[in-house]
């Protein structure tokens, strides 16, 4: 028999034995408990953040894996400014970044963003920053962008 996989939208930390696992998992016979702690202890470093998590069980060993995806740029940020939501229009600015939490969110996303330095990613970081409305130290993220580029904002 195939493996069967269960993908779920799980806030950091707070998965529970309920939807979306608890149900999907109850009758393949594995310790619901178990995976769910698992799935807490990875995800705990994004409370407050909804993020993707697949479940991956073997039903013939029980045997199963669990894989955390990234969570949306945009989330990052969010929770890296403490705001609920970006700007409404173009007239608003919905926060200000620093340059260290633009790398900081530039770090917790690596793996999941393309380029082959830290500030490529910073750049792609800043590209969402533009699209929220987030002002970054004060200056708009194009001006940043064009900053990092310059090299008059050192990145590393």
């Amino acid at each position: 028999m195939a493996d069967v996989t269960i993908n779920g939208l799980i806030e950091g930390g707070k998965a529970s034995g309920g939807p979306p696992f608890g149900p999907a998992l109850g009758p393949l016979g594995v310790n619901i408990s178990k995976i769910v702690d698992e799935i807490n202890s990875k995800t705990k470093a994004f409370e407050g953040i909804k993020i993707p998590v697949k479940v991956i069980v073997d039903p013939a060993t029980k045997a199963y894996r669990v894989e955390v995806g990234s969570p949306p740029t945009s989330a990052l940020i969010l929770k890296e400014l403490g705001i609920p939501k970006g700007a409404k229009g173009k007239d608003e600015t919905a926060g200000n970044i620093t340059m260290e939490q633009v790398k900081s969110v530039a770090k917790a996303k690596s793996t999941a963003m393309y380029g082959n330095t830290l500030a490529d990613k910073v750049k792609q970081v800043l590209g969402t920053c533009k699209s929220m409305n987030i002002t970054v130290e004060g200056m708009n993220a194009k001006e940043a962008t064009a900053k990092v580029n310059s090299g008059d904002i050192k990145i590393e």
